[in-house]
């Protein structure tokens, strides 16, 4: 599935930066193949337009903000919040004309801490966290970067138990322990929750630090959600009472480049494991993640009988995706894009 040609997938919310990356400057970012740019307005919330001037095309985002417009540092043309141009400076003529001059504009707002933005009339709300908001949880920005994979590979792969025990056995992995528990699903409109119970090994002092054991292996039980159509969150329940809740975001840029934002909500201290050493723990495993995944061809298939790519029982959760979307496309009329196709 290219992403970019689904108009469908331009109707969901998708996180596209930290917002702390806002702060006083105009910031550029594409999205489905859409090149917008962002910045904070007067009234506390955030502008979004193609970022694209209608003079002459440059990129406003090389421009700068004004009273909380957006200035082209091209030719000065000045364009409200709301992609209507506020001034043309040249002339007491050209001043006229800038009425009827307007930039597409696109529905921004922020939540945990990130910038989220539709293209479009979205079809379901920003996911709900439930950890965001209760008393003894903290949150624990992880990191923010562009992968070289399809979006959907990612969202695959945080379901896919049995690659855990290979792609990982430098960290929690078990390579002579290749087989997985059973995995529950519960299917919804949006998306599913899932349920898996597995042993994993626990390597090194940073490891057993991190999820409150002094033993070498431990047994995690993972309730996780998928919320169409690139967000996954992870709760995983240790033992010995710890709670480390994984948010991870594919935001696609483009069919073979993904924005990938992670977070973290944990039910302990900074004095019981510091932040640093929550980031170190989890970056060692995507780091393992990414350098397979960059492997994959971007352009997933949803058809899941026509023998492109094989399958075995633990695939179901990425089945059930590649499903759901194709029944999504289908529903609004739309037929799945493919390369060379």
């Amino acid at each position: 599935m290219l992403v970019t040609k689904q108009h469908v997938l331009r109707r969901f919310w998708y996180p596209v930066m930290p917002l702390a990356h806002l702060a006083e400057s105009p910031k550029p970012f594409t999205l489905l193949g859409e090149n917008i740019v962002l910045w904070p307005d007067s009234d506390g919330g955030i502008a979004c337009l193609k970022d694209r001037c209608r003079h002459r095309t440059a990129k406003l985002s090389a421009g700068y903000l004004e009273n909380g417009n957006i200035v082209c540092g091209y030719h000065g043309w000045t364009y409200a919040p709301n992609g209507a141009c506020a001034r043309i400076p040249q002339s007491v003529e050209d001043e006229r004309m800038a009425g009827k001059v307007r930039v597409d504009s696109y529905r921004a707002v922020a939540k945990y801490g990130y910038v989220w933005v539709a293209l479009d009339e979205p079809l379901i709300d920003i996911p709900d966290l439930p950890e965001a908001a209760l008393p003894g949880f903290r949150q624990i920005d992880q990191f923010y970067e562009t992968w070289q994979i399809g979006a959907l590979r990612l969202m695959e792969n945080s379901f896919d138990s049995a690659h855990i025990a290979f792609v990982h056995r430098g960290t929690f992995g078990n390579v002579e322990r290749p087989q997985i528990a059973r995995r529950e699903l519960m299917q919804g409109p949006w998306g599913f929750d899932s349920v898996a119970i597995q042993p994993v090994k626990v390597r090194g002092d940073l490891a057993r630090k991190a999820v409150h054991t002094g033993s070498e292996e431990t047994v995690r039980r993972t309730e996780s959600s998928w919320y169409m159509p690139f967000v996954r969150r992870a709760a995983i329940h240790y033992p010995e009472g710890l709670v480390h809740v994984i948010v991870t975001c594919a935001t696609p840029m483009v069919d073979d480049k993904t924005m990938v934002l992670q977070w973290a909500y944990r039910n302990d201290t900074e004095a019981e494991v510091s932040r640093a050493d929550v980031i170190a723990f989890d970056r060692a495993i995507t780091f393992e993640d990414r350098a397979i995944l960059e492997t994959c061809d971007p352009d997933v298939p949803l058809a899941v009988i026509d023998g492109e790519e094989m399958h075995m029982g633990s695939d179901r959760p990425g089945l059930v995706m590649r499903r759901m979307l194709a029944q999504l496309l289908s529903n609004h009329g739309e037929v799945e894009a493919r390369l060379g196709a």
